[in-house]
């Protein structure tokens, strides 16, 4: 089976625009795709123009008609993929109070169904998202979350793939919603302690969450206090609460600053308190120890690269009185943190693997919980409790299924509570995973976490998707992945490389894949490459690349740096137009972005590097691997026109005659089809693309 595109693919017209910055004049050929009503457009798809949307049609029409035949795969790979999740499933349930709270699916269900268990051991369904999706064509769950009085459960959904969530109150008591309804929320609330009101942000126009608002439950929202207002529209403002219950957080932050105000959970009319003001490059977090009247400050701050655990008293929680509780340990990457009443734990990174370190708050006294895998996953989960002795925690690894242990962080006793089933079957010793390095070219040891089947040949022969992302400090797990074993089982190495712009190395690790040593970031993808064909797990031209939304600028950038080293490049709602994104103020993530890209508008220096390296800017008159990009008509994050621009441009200019396919989701944005099986199908039209381009179809 082979992709057989149409005879005549779909042709955009050139428009040429352009635009000039520090006496540099830029064209754009296809600008014109970017519709001018494109804010209506993200809440109304039947907004956008007509020859836009004609040409996004022929797109959609041309990509699947070239892969027409291979349906019969894509229905395969589905029903592969499928077979290895438990349709009927149900989280472990994680006790608050007189209730445990937890998730299930039902059988043939797309969407969660959010549940109780009350100390007699009687289930209660709160919310079933399946029911209130219906039959809408999009639906995605946002909050979810209980009063502590356990009366009313706040919870939100987008019901277009833009992002703006409408919040909604449901009764537990009697089941129905009320008539309260907050439209044009981010995900995230913080109840009051008494259950009666709650914080959450309201999206601006521009998309932008820089207002919080005190909802009272029963109250129409246009009435909503006002309770903080970010005027930097570079920041980011989310609410949340402290593990003890006692602080509601206002979190105000960019990608590398942060700043957090706290109300008395108790009475949530009082002012927002500011725990530390916002200083360039420091960053903090906490939680509080409530029996020792302090914070526990989880910081950057005084060169802390990999950042350490501070102190500090409740009533005067400032910078000044910050003391060392867990000093900084270069190597050590302290990711997350959590503070119950006798113990405090924390999420580490060293050498790329995690692992989890518990103190006891009254002496110090600290252990450890790590595993002995090459590559693995490892996740703490806080729970909802602040006066209990255990915590919980995930593993997994690319060869073993997730595993959840609750943890008695005085005993040290380990409970094991669920093992991820896989229907279909999975036998771990069947294959292989590891862990190796690539020497990127300044030197750098770049990890690369691998999986195969015992039985594939290491001589060059086999076809390998190497994954990678690498931006925003966000580091990719080997962890265990339904979806890929359908390509390894037929014969695909399956590699991730933890790239600079992530942490798996540490802070610094992600400074040096950001702003103006960005380029790292793709240099060592292509190192990954060279390493993995040298070694024998695949060959140069024989490895397709998959990144998405940053990654997918990934994607477009060794496209242009390395076409030979790759066979396919696939890049999902892919933000490879730059430069024009980044000197936009007007777009809704513009402003805070900067601080990981730059500022085009107000440096010279940032506009030459960045134009040195954006995908669309780049596109030039050379051979290609064969492309798959996808986008989402609605998405908020990297608007659809990115990925429809950079495949007219190529089409138009690439010398071979490799594969340009476009698809863009009429009905969906950034995370592409919200039901648990719907994306399984996106992911089976990728797969395919991946083996009928390696001869494996």
């Amino acid at each position: 089976m082979t992709i057989t595109p149409p005879p005549h693919a779909p042709k955009a017209e050139a428009r040429p625009q352009t635009d000039t910055h520090h006496g540099i004049t830029r064209r754009d050929d296809y600008a014109w795709l970017r519709d001018p009503n494109w804010r209506e457009v993200m809440r109304d798809p039947d907004a956008l123009s007509a020859d836009i949307r004609a040409y996004l049609e022929a797109e959609n029409a041309y990509t699947e008609a070239a892969m027409a035949p291979l349906e019969a795969l894509r229905e395969t790979l589905f029903a592969e993929m499928k077979g290895r999740i438990k349709e009927e499933d149900a989280s472990v349930p994680s006790p608050d109070g007189p209730f445990s709270y937890f998730t299930r699916y039902a059988q043939g269900s797309q969407y969660p169904i959010f549940c109780r268990r009350n100390m007699g051991g009687i289930d209660e369904t709160l919310l079933d998202c399946n029911k209130e999706a219906g039959e809408a064509e999009y639906f995605r769950i946002g909050d979810v979350d209980h009063a502590p009085t356990h009366h009313f459960l706040a919870w939100s959904a987008d019901r277009s793939g833009s992002e703006f969530f409408s919040l909604r109150i449901r009764n537990l008591v009697t089941g129905e919603d009320l008539a309260d309804e907050v439209p044009d929320t981010s995900p995230g609330i913080a109840w009051d302690a008494a259950g009666e009101s709650f914080l959450y942000v309201r999206l601006d126009e521009e998309h932008r969450p820089l207002k919080v608002f005190r909802h009272v439950v029963g109250t129409d929202a246009a009435e909503d206090a006002l309770v903080y207002e970010e005027k930097d529209t570079g920041f980011y403002v989310g609410v949340g609460k402290t593990q003890s219950g006692r602080f509601l957080v206002i979190d105000i932050h960019d990608h590398q600053t942060s700043e957090l105000h706290l109300i008395p959970a108790s009475a949530p009319e009082t002012p927002p308190k500011l725990v530390a003001p916002r200083e360039h490059g420091v960053e903090y977090d906490i939680d509080d120890d409530a029996d020792r009247e302090r914070f526990l400050i989880l910081t950057n701050a005084d060169g802390a690269e990999d950042f350490k655990i501070a102190e500090a008293p409740v009533d005067a929680p400032g910078r000044t009185n910050w003391r060392d509780l867990v000093p900084h340990r270069p190597g050590s990457l302290i990711l997350s943190h959590v503070a119950y009443r006798d113990h405090h734990a924390r999420l580490e990174r060293r050498d790329g693997l995690a692992r989890i370190v518990i103190r006891a708050l009254a002496s110090g006294a600290e252990h450890e919980i790590s595993f002995d895998e090459e590559a693995y996953d490892l996740n703490l989960s806080s729970g909802y409790e602040y006066d209990t002795a255990r915590t919980r925690f995930s593993y997994n690894s690319m060869t073993t299924p997730s595993e959840v242990y609750d943890y008695d962080m005085g005993t040290q006793e380990k409970t094991f509570r669920k093992r991820q089933e896989v229907p279909s079957g999975h036998n771990p010793p069947d294959y292989v995973t590891r862990r190796i390095f690539a020497t990127a070219q300044d030197g750098e040891r770049v990890p690369v976490s691998l999986l195969y089947r015992k039985t594939t040949p290491l001589d060059g022969s086999a076809p390998c998707l190497l994954y990678g992302y690498g931006s925003y400090g966000i580091s990719i797990p080997s962890s265990f992945s339904v979806t890929a074993l359908s390509l390894v089982d037929r014969g695909f190495v399956y590699a991730i490389a933890h790239i600079r712009g992530g942490k798996e190395k540490g802070y610094r690790w992600y400074t040096d894949g950001k702003g103006l040593k960005k380029r790292n970031t793709f240099t060592d993808f292509i190192a990954a490459g060279e390493h993995l064909a040298k070694e024998g797990f695949t060959a140069r031209g024989n490895i397709v690349a998959q990144g998405g939304s940053a990654g997918g600028m990934l994607m477009g950038a060794v496209a242009n740096m390395a076409p030979a080293l790759f066979n396919g490049i696939v890049a999902e709602v892919p933000f490879v137009d730059v430069l024009a994104t980044m000197l936009d103020a007007s777009l809704p993530l513009t402003p805070p972005e900067w601080h990981e890209w730059g500022n085009p508008i107000e440096s010279e220096e940032a506009y030459r590097y960045m134009a040195s390296y954006s995908p669309y800017d780049n596109v030039a008159a050379q051979a290609y691997p064969h492309i798959f990009a996808l986008g989402g008509l609605t998405d908020p994050r990297v608007t659809y026109w990115e990925p429809a621009k950079w495949a007219a441009k190529l089409r138009a200019l690439r010398t071979d005659d490799r594969l340009t396919m476009l698809r863009i989701n009429m009905g969906a944005g950034h995370g592409g089809a919200p039901g648990r099986f719907e994306r399984l199908k996106e992911v089976a039209l990728v797969f395919s693309f991946a083996l009928a381009i390696s001869g494996r179809a």
